[in-house]
């Protein structure tokens, strides 16, 4: 038998069932909103996946999920509100921003007892919308949904769409795109801007209230410990390093890692202009907003640091009310173990991927020099890994053809093997192993413009399926799908440049 949470409203039809604790215990934090209301709604993608996962009638769901995402229908128990929240946005302070064209309709509570936020982008205005439509496009709503889903298969913690539906609207942007609306779904929507936005008012006792609902949200276990602001604090800039650590794995770059895109649970949010890497480049910036790079991809780590000294700063009189100077004492010795900690996630990633269960100390020059011939000679990261787990079986002669100077990776490569020779596992053991951490498919620039222009310019779904077919099982090389393996051209990814989708 499962006993519900109490305030929660069932749709037994569809099986959600709703317990707004957001809404429910943090009035003045919201703003309730009504969906605008759409022209003609239709179904373009649903996760059934997904919502398998969450306990839902997936059949059900389908004949109602046009009506229910696209905003026409609010289900039973949903209770819609558009979040307040502040944010440095590349580095200056924005002091209200908040849900401009989204909203929360609700948490969702499975038969197991997991709580997941509901919301829907692209779903009209609301008081955040600061002369916006509110709305969104087909294109940019359908790349957050294969990028979730692309993060999610990598093993990478991140929100993921539930659903894309078509609103029959228009929407002005460069030119008339079709309108959409992307159904979220997320272990929470709080963020380093959320307590921003109380701090900078001075109203701790909102600040207070935010950081006690976030622990029993996401840290339970602190809800009794003395230093539970302190241990709050420490929790996210955990979940934030391995975060980070697997985004650098994958080749993965944000682009927009404002504070109000840095959630407290551990999770990737808001997939606009963020990209993989293609050629190797500590530097590289695909987003046509940053023109600084504050977010290059060798950046990310100081970035998130700097984020959370953000958060701590709105923490400080919640973990010493009577002592300022100990308050930041004890949040930046968090701070400074940040960089310490998001260095060991990276480390044991970067060893399985080089093949390395054990530790022995020369592994990081080993890792920093393989690194550095990819960037020298821009090889493709994620085809350098890949063929690095072939070459464990082989005389690596297709590792080499990679660069422009064979002899230099030669010789790095006489020095892996001969530390991979210490391992115990046997050479078709730590191929295996490799690729089971170093993908062949990635979301690849080329192929997700192809796959969004098909969609939004011809309505044309086929190029969008053939892509999530690749990127949700990418350990696995399937023939019919190489050219989503397939570096694209460089001049094509010297000049790519990915959008807000605003």
């Amino acid at each position: 038998m499962c006993v519900w949470h109490k305030g929660a409203v069932s749709n037994e039809q569809v099986g959600f069932h709703f317990d707004n604790t957001y809404a429910r215990e943090l009035d003045g934090f919201y703003v309730p909103v009504t969906p605008a209301r759409p022209l003609r709604p239709a179904l373009v993608r649903l996760n059934r996946g997904l919502a398998e996962a969450m306990g839902l009638d997936v059949d059900a769901l389908a004949s109602q999920a046009a009506e229910i995402f696209s905003g026409a229908r609010v289900p039973p128990g949903a209770e819609p509100i558009a979040q307040a929240y502040a944010g440095h946005q590349f580095g200056g302070f924005s002091p209200r921003l908040g849900d401009g064209r989204a909203l929360l309709l609700g948490e969702h509570i499975d038969r197991a007892g997991t709580r997941r936020d509901l919301a829907l982008k692209g779903s009209g205005r609301t008081v955040f919308s600061r002369g916006g439509d509110g709305k969104a496009a087909l294109g940019p709503m359908l790349r957050e949904y294969v990028m979730g889903e692309a993060m999610h298969a990598l093993g990478v913690p991140t929100t993921r769409a539930l659903a894309v539906v078509t609103t029959g609207d228009v929407v002005p942007r460069d030119r008339l795109l079709p309108g959409a609306v992307l159904a979220r779904v997320a272990a929470s929507h709080l963020r380093v801007g959320t307590f921003e936005l109380f701090a900078a008012r001075g109203e701790y006792d909102q600040v207070h209230r935010l950081a006690d609902y976030a622990i029993r949200r996401h840290d339970p276990a602190l809800i009794d410990a003395p230093d539970r602001y302190l241990g709050l604090l420490r929790a996210v800039a955990a979940r934030q390093a391995e975060l980070i650590a697997r985004w650098m794995l994958v080749g993965f770059i944000h682009g927009v890692m404002n504070t109000d895109n840095m959630t407290l649970s551990g999770e990737t949010i808001d997939y606009g202009p963020c990209a993989f890497l293609e050629a190797y480049d500590p530097v590289a910036v695909f987003s046509s907003i940053d023109h600084q790079g504050r977010y290059a991809f060798g950046r990310q780590p100081a970035m998130a640091r700097w984020n959370l000294a953000r958060f701590a700063e709105t923490l400080l009189p919640l973990i010493d009310p009577a002592d300022g100077d100990a308050a930041a004492a004890q949040a930046m010795e968090v701070l400074d173990g940040f960089h310490a900690r998001y260095e060991k996630h990276l480390a044991l990633g970067v060893r399985a991927k080089l093949g390395l269960a054990a530790s022995e100390p020369d592994d990081a020059l080993l890792a920093r020099d393989w690194l550095a011939l990819l960037a020298a000679d821009a090889v493709d990261h994620t085809v350098a890994w890949r063929a690095l787990a072939d070459a464990v079986t082989t005389d690596g002669r297709a590792l080499e053809a990679l660069f422009q100077d064979p002899g230099a990776v030669r010789a790095w490569l006489e020095r892996w093997r001969a530390r991979g020779a210490r391992e115990a596992h046997s050479p078709t053991e730590r191929a295996a192993a490799m690729r089971a951490v170093s993908p062949v498919y990635i979301p690849r620039n080329e192929r997700v413009e192809e796959a969004l222009e098909a969609a939004q310019e011809r309505g044309d779904l086929g190029p969008f399926e053939r892509l999530l077919e690749a990127v949700t099982k990418p350990f696995e090389e399937r023939a019919g799908l190489e050219a989503y393996a397939r570096p694209s051209p460089r001049e094509v990814t010297a000049r790519y440049q990915t959008f807000c989708g605003t």
